[in-house]
């Protein structure tokens, strides 16, 4: 199954169900109205929402409209909590040996989970706003899960059955202070495990994310292979301390791969190469002070754009793009303005 939350005036947005390709849609307003409204009921409200999922996809459904992305909200724009990080060890590894080159580097904090604001999640096409570009703002892609109940202390195996649906994320830090969280974007829809088949495989999605700033492609990652500690794992070291309730948000962190050897070198003293590319700025500032000495990327400024996207194995976009542009300022309205 397919969800998004419609804007429709209330803080939390209309349920949607979405077509698979993600162009048809229906309301589900005889089953439920809200996605937490699901989450919280799952056992009894998912086997309504699979069937009407059914028709949808089969072209069975009645009062069908045109899918828009520009019409949604984050899938849940507000939750209960948002964690994030840990999930690839290569992103720590590589921000950890900047710092040994340069002390003002963007340090890790911790090489786990870190809560982030959860109230006013963003959605795919939301404006950015950076009030302060000596900020340094910076985003970092990744992909996300949605929670039911999880127990205290649950083991990474009962925490992956814990998995309700699937996200795509786009957080944004400010770098120059301390890496302050500045929000959270989510790509329209958020997915059920059963619609990547094979590509949901060990608690990991195993197909690629792609990053491109201001137009130009600079990420293309397989998220599954390089993810260090699976989402099961990472439920599971959330839950640690105390139980988590349905609906929890749980973020991978930066999606990232380790440096390889340039093709042709010799020995492990050559210069590091990452082919892949980077899904957050700081990696690449970490990059060229790894291979040249020195930094000559800066971060986001007013008037970029950041879009976000993962292709299912058909080809098509499996949650939405998300596409944002940088702004100084929304009016009142809800226009963004880039200058």
């Amino acid at each position: 199954m397919k969800f998004a939350s419609y804007q429709d005036g209330s803080r939390d947005g209309q349920l949607v169900v979405v077509s698979r390709d993600l162009g048809l849609a229906v309301y589900p307003s005889h089953i439920a109205n809200r996605l937490q409204q699901v989450l919280d009921d799952w056992n009894y409200l998912s086997p309504q929402l699979q069937d009407l999922s059914d028709q949808l996809n089969a072209g069975r459904a009645r009062n069908t409209f045109a899918f828009n992305p520009a019409q949604c909200l984050a899938p849940l724009p507000r939750a209960y909590q948002w964690a994030h990080g840990g999930g690839f060890g290569s992103h720590a590894a590589l921000l950890q040996q900047a710092q040994t080159l340069d002390a003002t580097a963007p340090a890790i904090l911790t090489t786990g989970l870190v809560q982030a604001s959860s109230d006013a999640l963003l959605g795919a096409q939301s404006p950015l706003v950076c009030t302060n570009e000596a900020w340094e703002l910076d985003f970092s892609a990744e992909l996300a899960v949605a929670t039911s109940d999880i127990p205290l202390g649950c083991t990474p195996e009962r925490a992956l059955d814990g998995v309700r649906l699937l996200l795509l994320a786009n957080s944004f830090q400010l770098r120059a202070c301390g890496n302050a969280d500045a929000g959270t974007a989510f790509a329209p829809v958020a997915v059920t495990p059963d619609e990547l088949g094979e590509a949901w495989r060990k608690g990991r999605v195993n197909l690629a994310l792609q990053t491109s700033w201001n137009g130009r492609k600079v990420g293309l990652c397989d998220a599954g292979p390089d993810m260090t500690l699976h989402f099961g794992q990472l439920i599971a070291q959330l839950a640690q301390h105390r139980p988590l309730r349905a609906g929890s948000l749980v973020g991978s962190g930066t999606v990232s791969s380790p440096a390889r050897v340039k093709e042709g070198r010799k020995s492990a003293q050559d210069l590091p190469d990452w082919p892949k590319g980077y899904h957050c700025i700081a990696e690449k500032r970490a990059m060229e002070l790894l291979q040249g000495g020195q930094t000559t990327t800066g971060y986001l400024r007013v008037g970029d754009t950041v879009e976000v996207d993962v292709k299912g194995r058909d080809g098509h976009s499996l949650f939405g793009a998300i596409a944002q542009e940088v702004v100084s300022v929304v009016a009142p309205g809800g226009s963004a303005a880039s200058a």
